[in-house]
């Protein structure tokens, strides 16, 4: 069964398509490289013994978009990563967010609905929560306005699915991730941030590496125990499964509705002083950091009620944040040697 991922190189995108392939999928990757490397196919290739067909496209170009669909008549199911991702950029630059994460969106479902297909997982997020009023998050909260342009475009994202979803053939998965982090075991692929990196571990682990002088912590002043964020961080592995478990429930016909949301995470919050604390236990080494002034469209807490997938998909994360942050630093390794 062929499957389309776009943003395949990327990092959730590059798990997901090994999780795929060791499924049995024949998986078409569609990306522009423009926040990944082109090297993530052949350590995909050497995890699975299978190089998956690769296209570079930009999604923005809504002819690409077209003919892509035309030479792949045969895909039965999409997942749909490739997307722009960090915070602080959307609030800098939010017209690239708005064109690059709702044009592509639309361009996609344009042509899944005139090639009639029906299986769409969406890559969702839990900043479409915003700062919940209640923890752990359920999937019934309430959807608070957005605190970033990144944030309203997947809310936004969410809405346009729905409302396709309700007059077309599409039945989608909305994904709502929290905080991916980690690498695949083998150090073939993991998370490549081009320049500075706009997540917590990756610039852990840079910082660990001797990359970078010292970790800034953004903010010491919130109302938490030890006054840093609180996020619910996943191994990237564990995430990448819950795609494959909610594209096998649409094709096996088994939703119960139109359009499922689910939350993805561990169910437990960390803050970033623990996450800090825990690396330096994997990696027996001391990690410089300074705390700096809050960032721009961050919120204080936020981590899963994952009750609905572990019942539902009977899907659920297996690896400790440990674990993840000990993939996450032999890949950091690997790259620098």
């Amino acid at each position: 069964m062929k499957v389309l991922v776009t943003g395949g190189l990327g990092f959730i995108g590059s798990h997901t398509v090994v999780e795929l392939q060791n499924q049995g999928f024949d998986v078409v990757i569609v990306d522009d490289l423009s926040n990944s490397s082109i090297e993530v196919l052949e350590g995909i290739s050497r995890i699975t013994g299978k190089t998956p067909v690769f296209e570079k496209l930009d999604l923005r170009e809504k002819s690409q978009v077209k003919d892509f669909f035309t030479k792949h008549s045969d895909i039965k199911g999409v997942i749909h990563f490739a997307a722009s991702k960090a915070v602080g950029e959307s609030v800098e630059k939010p017209l690239l967010y708005y064109e690059n994460n709702i044009n592509t969106l639309v361009y996609i479902l344009q042509e899944l609905v005139q090639n009639k297909i029906g299986n769409f997982i969406f890559s969702s997020s839990c900043t479409v929560y915003g700062q919940a009023e209640k923890m752990p998050i359920t999937e019934d909260a309430s959807v608070q306005p957005a605190a970033s342009p990144y944030g309203n475009t997947k809310q936004i994202g969410e809405e346009i699915i729905t409302d396709v979803a309700k007059v077309t053939n599409i039945n989608a998965i909305l994904l709502r991730y929290f905080n991916p982090i980690g690498a695949h075991p083998s150090a073939e692929i993991g998370e490549l941030p081009i320049g500075v990196p706009q997540n917590l571990v990756p610039f852990i682990t840079q910082t660990g590496a001797g990359l970078r002088e010292s970790l800034s912590v953004f903010g010491d002043d919130y109302p938490t125990p030890d006054g840093t964020a609180i996020r619910d961080y996943i191994h990237v592995v564990d995430l990448a499964k819950a795609h494959v478990v909610a594209l096998q429930r649409l094709i096996d016909n088994k939703n119960q509705q139109k359009v499922e949301t689910f939350n993805v995470g561990t169910g437990t919050g960390s803050s970033v002083l623990e996450v800090i604390t825990a690396f330096e236990k994997v990696s027996g080494q001391k990690l410089p950091y300074k705390i700096v002034g809050r960032r721009e469209g961050d919120i204080t807490v936020a981590y899963a009620n994952t009750d609905k997938a572990n019942t539902v998909l009977g899907w659920k994360a297996k690896s400790t944040l440990e674990e993840a942050l000990a993939s996450a630093w032999k890949w950091e390794q690997k790259i620098r040697n």
